[in-house]
């Protein structure tokens, strides 16, 4: 449902007071912590912010694609943790329900998504299969009215908060590409399933990852997401393409925030009796960087039309996710060569946001996956 332009201009309002009243001066805070506190959490129940793209019929605001991106830019204004927070229940975690879902998994699981009283997280990585996410080797076997299922999950984003599990597990063993993939809505309480304890990571801090292991975990039937089994690899590639484009916006957002950044301080530091802003070689770095993030937000604006038209995006999702994860990084460098030694040091914040920046290019679809999924529609004339 897209919002008309009054409303939406008032809730990206709301949306931009908060980032800038109540999480920017938070970010400290929260990469020495590596918490987001609860208040913090509350607020964004409140704001209806867990509940972006789950159906007004379920709780949620329903957004269109192009308003949920316009959200997404203003969220990117800050650390990216604070984005996580909410991203699984919006994306990836809460889509193949959405999409997939029958009546009664919408119906038992979307109104506590859409509120942020339970959290979903996405279970597809595995130790093994990341990229490669037909060679998955976690299993689902059915016996009688339940499944069985063994494997680990790894790098599972808010999993040691989450309520439930969308599960791609192989139940069909003997079928060893996608087609004998199932997805499954599981309740993450049930007995045989084991939470690892949250990775260290090189940035996000605020933003958790763990394993999830399933040891002869019994799922019961009416978990499976769907209608029958084999489509979970369907399942999870139309999950992503929503997800690259809410990626990738994310993306425009902190390269948004790095430009301001870049600009207060080339206004601001003075070298050779000159503002550093005033010489050509920063002059040059700054034009890079606001002409890159012009082109994405330009890109991952025309692709949520299109999906928001029906059409379909994938090649053009997986354009956005590839160039806007690689030109964030760009722009983060370049901040912290504008700022120089200051771009260096903690206190700035700057090079929190150069590691924070490196993960877009690798979860969702790597971008050496996006490049594949681009040439190969194109090979099939797509685009």
């Amino acid at each position: 449902m897209a919002l008309d332009a009054e409303t939406r201009t008032q809730f990206l309002d709301t949306i931009r007071r908060f980032v800038r009243d109540k999480l920017v001066p938070l970010e400290a805070e929260v990469s020495e912590t590596d918490r987001i506190p609860d208040a913090i959490i509350q607020d964004m129940r409140d704001l209806g912010l867990f509940g972006l793209s789950i159906p007004t019929e379920h709780g949620g605001l329903g957004l269109s694609m192009e308003d949920e991106v316009l959200v997404c830019f203003e969220l990117g204004q800050t650390s990216p943790a604070f984005r996580s927070a909410i991203g699984t229940n919006v994306g990836i975690g809460s889509q193949g329900i959405v999409m997939f879902g029958r009546d009664e998994q919408k119906r038992a699981w979307l109104p506590k998504l859409a509120s942020g009283e339970a959290i979903a997280s996405f279970c597809l990585t595995e130790p093994g299969a990341g990229s490669d996410a037909a060679s998955l080797k976690t299993t689902a076997i059915r016996r009688g009215d339940h499944y069985v299922v063994n494997g680990t999950k790894r790098y599972i984003t808010n999993a040691n908060r989450a309520s439930v599990f969308t599960l791609m597990a192989r139940t069909n063993p003997e079928n060893k590409g996608a087609g004998g993939i199932s997805a499954f809505v599981v309740p993450s309480n049930l007995p045989g399933i084991v939470i690892g304890k949250p990775e260290k990571k090189m940035g996000q801090q605020g933003a958790h990852i763990c394993d999830v292991i399933f040891e002869d975990a019994k799922i019961p039937v009416e978990c499976l997401l769907g209608d029958k089994e084999g489509e979970g690899f369907k399942v999870a590639m139309q999950v992503l393409d929503r997800g690259r484009l809410h990626i990738a916006a994310v993306c425009v957002g902190v390269a948004e925030r790095l430009v301001r950044e870049s600009v207060r301080y080339a206004q601001e530091r003075t070298q050779f009796g000159q503002r550093i802003g005033d010489f050509q070689l920063i002059q040059a770095m700054l034009a890079d960087s606001k002409t890159e993030t012009y082109a994405a937000r330009s890109m991952i604006l025309d692709a949520a039309r299109k999906r928001d038209e029906g059409q379909n995006i994938s090649m053009e999702a997986s354009c956005c996710k590839l160039f806007a994860s690689e030109m964030v990084g760009r722009v983060a460098d370049r901040a912290v060569q504008i700022f120089g030694g200051a771009g260096y040091v903690a206190d700035y914040g700057i090079e929190r946001f150069y590691r924070d920046v490196r993960i877009f290019r690798l979860y969702e679809g790597t971008s050496q996956i996006q490049q594949i999924v681009i040439a190969r529609a194109l090979m099939k004339g797509e685009g």
